[in-house]
């Protein structure tokens, strides 16, 4: 079920049933490599679904994977390496909305990400404009590790 609000145009997509089964068991994955799963609006079903997904991928080749002019969203699994040589796999969700997309699309994205923040269950959520800002110094900067 969709909701849709003519004036506003906001439409919140539902989530893919797969999809929700899939983003269950990749918070709970054992590998300790970076992975990626990455998501679109299929618009004519009005859902969430999987678009790829990605294993061994840095954020340098996952923006790569992402198209310049359409949103996505992204949840990541990221291997940090601490100073003091602990090892942490922060999950983030990462909403990908660059410039130069359709309106209709950026409102249909926008109003589905929070839904689908909800159902991964994530609370790292983070927004970027522009692709080409995907890098492992952005992503540690919003994980909160500087160095």
């Amino acid at each position: 079920m969709c909701l849709a609000f003519e004036s506003e145009s906001l439409v919140v997509c539902d989530v893919a049933e797969d999809l929700v089964e899939k983003l269950r068991k990749f918070r709970f994955r054992k590998e300790t490599h970076n992975a990626a799963i990455i998501m679109k609006i299929d618009k004519d079903k009005r859902l969430v679904v999987l678009d790829e997904e990605l294993e061994g991928v840095s954020p340098d080749e996952l923006k790569d994977e992402l198209p310049e002019r359409q949103p996505r969203f992204i949840v990541y699994s990221y291997k940090y390496q601490h100073d003091d040589g602990r090892v942490s796999y922060p999950l983030c969700f990462i909403f990908s909305s660059p410039l130069g997309c359709k309106p209709e699309q950026q409102m249909m994205y926008a109003g589905s990400k929070n839904k689908l923040v909800q159902t991964a269950e994530l609370t790292k959520v983070f927004e970027i404009r522009n692709t080409e800002d995907l890098t492992e110094e952005w992503l540690r900067e919003k994980l909160g590790f500087f160095h």
